[in-house]
């Protein structure tokens, strides 16, 4: 078929459009927490290890809640799914709300995870449905503006209502948003039962059971790449980005509202890569996406870890997230062709390797900062991440002859 935005209905980039919003809602939720570390350390008196658990535990339950969400999505409807997750946390998050301990934030922002955790991966895997692959990854693209948006809004919002009204408004601020975009996704889902959209996926659609699709997809050596990958891109990643604002805080003295904004260009960065995917995708390809993206986030991470200054930390988030986004975007779409006939929980799995590395790299960075200091954490976590990008980019090169091997 031809590649362009006429390949794909106005319908289905309605769709898109309001998946983003629910990706941007799932984001921001996710990285809330980040820059308000120090408040909910100080609210508390724990340990800023202590008080990392409302992030690391969260990406510990969104991780684990993949493993139910995949198969559900692919026998109940990705875009159903979807909806209901969403407007489950608008009601999840009214407990954050109002937690008096440090516990229980943990298990509200548990609950919270127990519904963020369908959002994204599902609406990755629709979009395998519903796009065909010669513009899949751009569409994927556009939607991923709504996960960076988020990146960028819930680093800044954590850091802007902890330092003003107080850290409780910005998760009121979450129940209304969740709220208002989970009644858009459901009207949405009653045009789509009114007119159902055409699948674009050549494969025959299959419903074996949930262990035959998880062997079906582990077992596959590309599958096995993607997926270790993914793990490592969340522990270096995600999971070392959330001591950033906070490395910002200690080191240089700065706001947590400014700390949490120099970070939330990271988000930034990824946006403006999504203004020009569709050129860089054609121009460099997946090879060239990969090995230019993790080493500009390299660059940048040790940037972060040893200016003197706040400056200079301005355009390292910002090319850092530009690069990181290159990266990820690559590994979204290949993790939409891991297994087509059982895309949801492909594509689900994948997001549970990403964000149980995501918990496992805060908690081991938070235990390490007080060992080896923040700035080599975020040093060696940008070092990581450079090595296993190149990794992928080499075994890129060999996917054709890995995938006729699995």
């Amino acid at each position: 078929m031809t590649s362009g935005n006429a390949s794909i209905s106005a319908a289905t980039r309605r769709s898109v459009l309001l998946l983003s919003f629910a990706t941007f809602a799932s984001m921001t939720a996710q990285r809330l927490c980040d820059a308000m570390l120090p408040e909910l350390s100080r609210e508390f008196s724990a340990t800023l290890a202590q008080a990392a658990q409302v992030v690391s535990m969260f990406a510990v339950v969104y991780g684990l809640a993949q493993l139910f969400y995949g198969p559900l999505g692919d026998r109940l409807g990705k875009y159903r799914v979807v909806t209901l997750a969403t407007l489950g946390c608008s009601v999840g998050s009214i407990a954050t709300v109002f937690a008096t301990s440090l516990d229980w934030l943990v298990l509200a922002r548990m609950g919270v995870a127990l519904g963020a955790a369908a959002v994204i991966p599902l609406s990755l895997a629709w979009i395998g449905d519903a796009v065909a692959y010669e513009m899949r990854q751009e569409t994927l693209a556009r939607v991923g503006l709504g996960t960076t948006l988020g990146i960028a809004g819930g680093q800044l919002l954590g850091g802007v209502f902890s330092d003003s009204l107080g850290w409780r408004w910005a998760f009121g601020f979450m129940t209304l948003l969740f709220g208002v975009v989970g009644l858009l996704l459901l009207a949405d889902l009653r045009r789509q039962r009114l007119a159902p959209q055409v699948a674009h996926s050549t494969q025959p659609v299959v419903r074996p059971g949930f262990v035959a699709q998880v062997l079906l997809i582990v077992t596959g050596r590309w599958s096995r790449v993607v997926l270790g990958v993914a793990f490592v891109e969340g522990a270096t990643g995600f999971g070392v980005m959330a001591i950033w604002a906070s490395h910002l805080h200690h080191a240089l003295g700065l706001s947590l509202s400014v700390s949490g904004a120099i970070v939330a260009l990271f988000g930034l960065g990824g946006m403006f890569y999504m203004a020009v995917a569709r050129f860089l995708i054609r121009r460099l390809g997946e090879r060239g996406l990969v090995r230019l993206g993790v080493g500009l986030l390299g660059a940048s991470a040790w940037v972060i870890a040893l200016t003197p200054h706040w400056a200079p930390a301005i355009p390292a988030s910002l090319l850092g997230g530009f690069g990181f986004f290159m990266f990820h975007n690559t590994m979204q779409a290949n993790a939409t062709q891991m297994a087509p006939t059982a895309r949801g929980t492909a594509v689900s799995l994948f997001a549970s390797a990403l964000f149980m590395g995501q918990s496992v790299g805060v908690l081991l960075a938070a235990a390490l900062v007080t060992r080896l200091g923040s700035a080599a954490v975020i040093g060696a976590g940008g070092t990581v991440l450079v090595l296993v990008g190149l990794f992928f980019a080499h075994a890129l090169k060999q996917r054709d002859a890995i995938m006729d091997l699995a």
